[in-house]
């Protein structure tokens, strides 16, 4: 019989590409060989998102791909706009599986079900999404797609109530993996080779609340990170983005002197405005953040520091929208993160009063985006002329390779297939035309 294809396309965050990734194995360990999605396969996964209103218009999109390549292919939609709107995914021309939040992880035996059955004529999307109370169990996964990094997912859902936000209702209630079974997979990820793990999960400084679904509280995001420091073979670990308050000074100054962490952490704001903060109903006023960006400045100088904001919130005056703007000019930051607001059904926020115009909230956006230019070019200068490791990527790009330093300054220098996957001590000379940073050479640290 011959072997069936199988091909994937992940939209989203970091956390979706981690669980794409665990599905893909499962796929391949009952023989499946898993193909590029641009070529033609016998069944499409597509894992959804639902953060932002262009994730639910690009599903069609990516379906018509898949059946132009393959008009009699089976197509699969999983994730978070799977769990949210099932039916209206189902009901996409060509969609054939639609999987919840909690049926995600057993897609291959859905689809082994429906394919191997003779009375499957006529397409008809087939829903199983659970009611978001039973997603109270956690299933552990991680990315190793690419050579250079994974990313390691430690937590799921979230129990916070924010105005704007769907992932409570696509993802359940906060839980944590094991400890034991986090740093069993970070020792897989270092066997295969891989250099550095980006921690991921949708509200990771809550780790350890809810292990499987109870609320005990066995470990705390501090432990995780001290243990995971110790594992051996992996020479970076990065915080791929962790809540204002939920940063603990104890985690900071982990970092400072941590063997493997790196100095870089992402911090969502949202708004700069603590009226605009209280109606998003955050954990927090603005004076937390900026005491947090403080405390990392003053152990870690040289950290990267990345803000996701969003814009045009309901409710957003002029004046609401200058004072984020002037508060993130004023901040020692290193990048944005720029979301333009969108309506999302069943959240508080999308009845609210004073909605902002979209051309609006587009001017808006276009404003910050072009202060995260400027902020991103002050902090590449402020590294100029200093030491730094960086990890080089795989990737040929117009005869380049491309790399990042530890406080995630991007580098280049000419193609050289021998520095993919490498650690390399460099001195950052200049900023080159294109806004990335060329260096000597200093040293191989050969790994």
């Amino acid at each position: 019989m011959e072997t069936k294809k199988v091909a994937f396309y992940t939209l989203g965050c970091k956390l979706n590409f981690s669980e794409t990734s665990t599905i893909a194995r499962s796929f391949s360990n009952e023989g499946f060989d898993r193909v590029d999605f641009k070529e033609k396969a016998d069944i499409y996964v597509i894992n959804t998102c639902s953060v932002t209103e262009n994730a639910d218009k690009r599903f069609k999109t990516i379906v018509k791909q898949a059946q132009k390549v393959n008009p009699e292919a089976f197509v699969a939609a999983i994730g978070c706009y799977a769990q949210l709107k099932p039916r209206e995914l189902a009901d996409v021309e060509g969609v054939d599986l639609v999987l919840g939040a909690t049926e995600k992880f057993n897609v291959t035996y859905y689809i082994n079900e429906l394919i191997n059955n003779p009375e499957r004529g006529r397409r008809v999307g087939e829903v199983h999404s659970c009611e978001i109370e039973d997603a109270d169990f956690y299933v552990g996964s991680y990315s190793i797609g690419d050579r250079t990094r994974a990313f390691l997912k430690v937590q799921d859902g979230c129990d916070y109530k924010c105005t704007y936000c769907t992932i409570p209702l696509a993802r359940g209630i906060s839980r944590s993996d094991t400890m034991q079974n986090v740093l069993k997979n970070a020792k897989e990820i270092s066997e295969q080779g891989i250099k550095e793990i980006v921690l991921t999960g949708v509200n990771i400084g809550d780790y350890g609340k809810g292990e499987f679904g109870n609320k005990k509280h066995e470990h705390t995001f501090l432990d995780l990170v001290t243990e995971l420091d110790k594992v051996e073979g992996i020479e970076r670990l990065r915080i791929s983005s962790i809540e204002p308050n939920l940063l603990k000074n104890e985690t900071i100054d982990l970092v400072s002197k941590s063997r493997a962490f790196v100095p870089h952490f992402h911090v969502p704001l949202q708004s700069g405005s603590n009226a605009i903060l209280k109606k998003m109903k955050r954990r927090y006023m603005r004076e937390l953040y900026i005491d947090r960006v403080s405390k990392i400045k003053e152990v870690m100088p040289h950290a990267c520091i990345g803000v996701d904001v969003i814009v045009g919130f309901p409710g957003e005056t002029d004046e609401h929208f200058l004072d984020t703007y002037n508060f993130l000019n004023a901040l020692d930051i290193s990048y944005l993160h720029v979301f333009t607001y969108s309506e999302r059904d069943n959240t508080e926020a999308a009845s609210m009063d004073g909605i902002v115009p979209k051309n609006v909230r587009a001017k808006r956006s276009k404003m910050l985006r072009g202060l995260s230019a400027k902020k991103r070019r002050a902090f590449y200068e402020k590294q100029l002329h200093t030491e730094r490791t960086v990890l080089f990527e795989g990737e040929n790009k117009e005869g380049y390779i491309h790399g990042f330093t530890e406080n995630y300054v991007k580098v280049k220098t000419p193609w050289n297939p021998e520095l993919v996957n490498t650690l390399h001590k460099v001195h950052l000379t200049k900023i080159d035309d294109d806004g990335l940073v060329r260096f000597d050479f200093v040293e191989s640290l050969v790994i």
